[in-house]
Protein backbone atom coordinates (compact mmCIF):
# COMPACT_ATOMS: atom_id res chain seq x y z
CA UNK A 1 0.00 0.00 0.00
CA UNK A 2 1.54 3.38 -1.00
CA UNK A 3 2.05 6.02 1.62
CA UNK A 4 -0.56 8.87 1.50
CA UNK A 5 1.90 11.62 0.60
CA UNK A 6 3.32 9.51 -2.22
CA UNK A 7 -0.10 8.91 -3.79
CA UNK A 8 -0.88 12.63 -3.64
CA UNK A 9 2.41 13.36 -5.36
CA UNK A 10 1.62 10.77 -8.05
CA UNK A 11 -1.82 12.31 -8.64
CA UNK A 12 -0.33 15.78 -8.96
CA UNK A 13 2.37 14.47 -11.33
CA UNK A 14 -0.32 12.85 -13.49
CA UNK A 15 -2.39 16.06 -13.78
CA UNK A 16 -1.06 17.07 -17.22
CA UNK A 17 -2.30 13.75 -18.64
CA UNK A 18 -5.82 14.16 -17.25
CA UNK A 19 -8.61 15.95 -19.07
CA UNK A 20 -9.35 19.58 -18.12
CA UNK A 21 -12.44 18.98 -15.94
CA UNK A 22 -10.95 15.99 -14.18
CA UNK A 23 -7.68 17.84 -13.58
CA UNK A 24 -9.57 20.79 -12.08
CA UNK A 25 -11.54 18.41 -9.84
CA UNK A 26 -8.36 16.73 -8.66
CA UNK A 27 -6.78 20.12 -7.92
CA UNK A 28 -9.91 21.29 -6.08
CA UNK A 29 -9.95 18.12 -3.99
CA UNK A 30 -6.22 18.35 -3.31
CA UNK A 31 -6.35 22.01 -2.25
CA UNK A 32 -9.64 21.85 -0.31
CA UNK A 33 -8.04 21.02 3.06
CA UNK A 34 -5.66 23.97 2.69
CA UNK A 35 -8.53 26.34 1.82
CA UNK A 36 -10.65 25.07 4.71
CA UNK A 37 -7.76 25.41 7.16
CA UNK A 38 -7.02 28.93 5.87
CA UNK A 39 -10.66 29.93 6.26
CA UNK A 40 -10.69 28.57 9.82
CA UNK A 41 -7.60 30.61 10.68
CA UNK A 42 -9.19 33.73 9.17
CA UNK A 43 -12.34 33.21 11.24
CA UNK A 44 -10.38 32.50 14.42
CA UNK A 45 -8.10 35.53 14.22
CA UNK A 46 -8.98 39.19 14.57
CA UNK A 47 -7.26 41.70 12.35
CA UNK A 48 -5.63 44.74 13.91
CA UNK A 49 -8.24 47.05 12.38
CA UNK A 50 -11.08 44.91 13.78
CA UNK A 51 -9.44 44.99 17.22
CA UNK A 52 -9.05 48.79 16.95
CA UNK A 53 -12.70 49.20 15.97
CA UNK A 54 -13.82 47.03 18.88
CA UNK A 55 -11.66 49.03 21.31
CA UNK A 56 -13.07 52.28 19.93
CA UNK A 57 -16.65 51.06 20.43
CA UNK A 58 -15.87 50.02 24.00
CA UNK A 59 -14.28 53.40 24.78
CA UNK A 60 -17.28 55.27 23.31
CA UNK A 61 -19.67 53.17 25.42
CA UNK A 62 -17.68 53.98 28.57
CA UNK A 63 -17.60 57.68 27.64
CA UNK A 64 -21.38 57.68 27.09
CA UNK A 65 -21.96 55.91 30.41
CA UNK A 66 -19.62 58.34 32.16
CA UNK A 67 -21.53 61.32 30.70
CA UNK A 68 -24.88 59.93 31.84
CA UNK A 69 -23.51 59.25 35.30
CA UNK A 70 -22.05 62.77 35.52
CA UNK A 71 -25.39 64.39 34.61
CA UNK A 72 -27.30 62.18 37.07
CA UNK A 73 -24.68 62.84 39.77
CA UNK A 74 -24.97 66.60 39.28
CA UNK A 75 -28.77 66.40 39.51
CA UNK A 76 -28.65 64.22 42.62
CA UNK A 77 -26.07 66.48 44.27
CA UNK A 78 -28.42 69.46 43.82
CA UNK A 79 -31.22 67.45 45.40
CA UNK A 80 -28.87 66.28 48.15
CA UNK A 81 -27.95 69.89 48.96
CA UNK A 82 -31.69 70.57 49.31
CA UNK A 83 -31.98 67.87 51.98
CA UNK A 84 -32.90 64.72 49.98
CA UNK A 85 -31.03 61.88 51.71
CA UNK A 86 -31.94 59.35 48.98
CA UNK A 87 -30.39 61.67 46.40
CA UNK A 88 -27.21 61.78 48.51
CA UNK A 89 -27.03 57.98 48.45
CA UNK A 90 -27.56 57.85 44.69
CA UNK A 91 -24.93 60.55 44.15
CA UNK A 92 -22.42 58.50 46.15
CA UNK A 93 -23.19 55.37 44.11
CA UNK A 94 -22.85 57.29 40.84
CA UNK A 95 -19.57 58.85 41.96
CA UNK A 96 -18.22 55.39 42.83
CA UNK A 97 -19.20 54.02 39.42
CA UNK A 98 -17.64 57.04 37.71
CA UNK A 99 -14.37 56.37 39.56
CA UNK A 100 -14.47 52.75 38.37
CA UNK A 101 -14.99 53.85 34.75
CA UNK A 102 -12.36 56.61 34.65
CA UNK A 103 -9.29 54.37 34.11
CA UNK A 104 -10.93 52.87 31.00
CA UNK A 105 -11.51 56.24 29.33
CA UNK A 106 -8.43 57.71 27.64
CA UNK A 107 -7.31 61.19 28.62
CA UNK A 108 -7.65 63.77 25.86
CA UNK A 109 -5.76 67.04 26.30
CA UNK A 110 -7.75 70.16 25.56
Amino acid sequence: MPRPHCSAALVLAALPALSGCLAKTVIDVATAPVRVAGKAVDLATTSQSEADEKRGREIRKREERLGKLQRAHDRHMRDCENGDDDACDRAREEYSEMQDLMPGVPYEPR
